[in-house]
């Protein structure tokens, strides 16, 4: 059926909301006032996107949040609707300005508000983005199970489920120091980590914990955006180093750390993210030197160290000479699942008590429940003896995914076997030939532009294998085949 008219739309909020809360608002207006009316159809979010010049995953989220407020129906191969019946209003206009508490906060970044609607998203029907993600087909359920019950019997009977210590428990400290020490050549003691929940708190903790006004943070120019959203969020200012296929670009660092005051450098060496790059012994060296020449601290996300492949990794950042600023992050929810959501950061003891600080006053502590449990799990050797399992397997997805893209994609697409991690990064400009691409379909591929802020052409995406068995390696590449070879 034909529209007698297109709908037109504009955007007038004042400056400062993202476009998010602008066409949210804009929408919820025409619909109250009438302008738009019950039942009407609206149009598709590609057309919307189009006319209005934003992303259409924006346009998609707005939808999907008014359908949940009962203000729009979505109807399977039809469209998406105005309601028939629209949700209550019985406020004035001056009555909702008072007791809408959006009138009292702090205005966020549409960083921020684009990553918080990705998160919320996982609960709905849309697929999450698996970029490198674990398969959380292999966790040990049996062996959790059994932990988890003896510890909590064992906790309660001691009276050890109260309040404890922010920086964690000290069984969980030991265990990870132990580990850091034996497998990461690292010297440092329980007193020198604090326990979190999971690396993006940790980073936002570090960053929480360093001053804005000694410098801005340096990031890799492709990037853990996360990251990137929590230091703006704590007032820094962030500054792109280029990346070469060797990673991190010293020069450029050079050249950056002489204009710039900084206060931090972000860096992600063993797998860079999202390109995969191990960032080479002489670089490390060379950059913890300007560390301590330009006395700026190195926050070393170390975000999956235990799943190499085809030799001993380089040491991390924390572990070599000059390393006195480095802060190490790390997480042990790429060893089983993101939702245990355990992490944490090594760093001298008067950074950890500052660190801790925070901690008493976002969360007090951590689970010590879970806490215990990974700490008896660890010690008894069957932590290790899951990553060993584990890494075989991803081992053997690395490699069956690299040959399906040889078998689908001959030399259309290029890409270096990573020797770590879960993901692969593949060159893509020969089928784009720079032209712009807006999606991929599925959750296992994202395009290059997805890990900058910056207004480019995609010519790389990052398969994320960890989380697929062949079968699905192989329907997930020949899916991509099908949309890359339509553009």
């Amino acid at each position: 059926m034909l529209r007698p008219w297109d709908m037109q739309f504009w955007l007038e909020e004042p400056s400062g909301k993202t476009l998010h809360s602008k066409l949210l608002n804009k929408l919820t207006t025409d619909i109250k006032e009438g302008r738009i009316a019950p039942g009407s159809l609206l149009p598709g979010t590609r057309s919307l996107a189009k006319q209005l010049g934003i992303n259409r995953k924006t346009v998609q989220q707005v939808y999907e949040e008014l359908e949940v407020q009962g203000w729009l129906v979505s109807r399977y191969r039809s469209g998406t609707f105005v309601s028939e019946t629209l949700p209550e209003q019985g406020l004035s206009a001056s009555d909702k300005r008072l007791v809408n508490s959006t009138q009292k906060t702090r205005p966020t970044s549409e960083l921020v508000e684009t990553l918080y609607q990705d998160a919320v998203s996982s609960f709905s029907e849309i697929q999450v983005t698996n970029d490198g993600t674990p398969d959380s087909r292999l966790i040990p359920y049996e062996l959790l199970a059994r932990t988890y019950r003896r510890v909590c019997v064992d906790l309660s009977r001691r009276s050890k489920l109260g309040y404890g210590d922010p920086r964690g428990t000290v069984e969980l400290r030991s265990s990870v120091a132990k580990m850091l020490c034996g497998d990461r050549f690292m010297n440092c003691s329980a007193a020198e980590i604090c326990i979190v929940r999971g690396s993006q708190m940790g980073i936002y903790l570090a960053s929480r914990v360093l001053d804005p006004n000694k410098g801005a943070i340096i990031m890799e120019d492709l990037c853990y955006l996360p990251a990137k959203a929590a230091f703006e969020s704590n007032g820094f200012k962030v500054l792109k180093c280029r990346l070469d296929h060797q990673g991190l670009d010293i020069n450029h660092l050079r050249q950056l750390l002489a204009e710039h005051p900084v206060a931090a450098l972000y860096v992600t060496p063993h797998h860079q993210y999202p390109t995969t790059v191990c960032l080479p012994m002489e670089r490390r060296l060379a950059l913890l030197e300007l560390s301590k020449e330009f006395r700026f601290a190195v926050l070393e996300d170390d975000y999956d160290h235990e799943f190499h492949y085809e030799t001993n990794p380089i040491p991390p950042l924390a572990s070599l000479p000059n390393s006195e600023n480095v802060v190490h992050i790390g997480s042990m929810s790429k060893v089983f699942a993101p939702g245990l959501r355990l992490g944490y950061i090594a760093a001298d003891i008067q950074f950890i008590e500052r660190v801790a600080q925070e901690v008493v006053l976002i969360d007090r502590q951590g689970n010590t429940l879970s806490e215990i449990v990974l700490a008896t799990l660890m010690e008894s050797g069957e932590v290790r003896r899951h990553i060993r399992k584990t890494r075989k397997q991803y081992e053997l997805r690395r490699n069956f995914a690299a040959a399906e893209f040889l078998r689908v994609f001959g030399d259309k697409v290029t890409f270096t076997l990573p020797t770590g991690g879960m993901a692969i990064w593949v060159d893509i400009s020969k089928l784009t030939k720079g032209k712009k691409l807006t999606g991929l379909p599925g959750k296992d591929s994202t395009l290059s532009t997805l890990y900058t802020d910056d207004d480019i052409v995609s010519t790389h995406l990052r398969f994320g294998f960890g989380a697929l068995n062949t079968d699905e390696i192989s329907r997930s590449v020949e899916q991509l085949s099908e949309t890359l070879s339509d553009g």
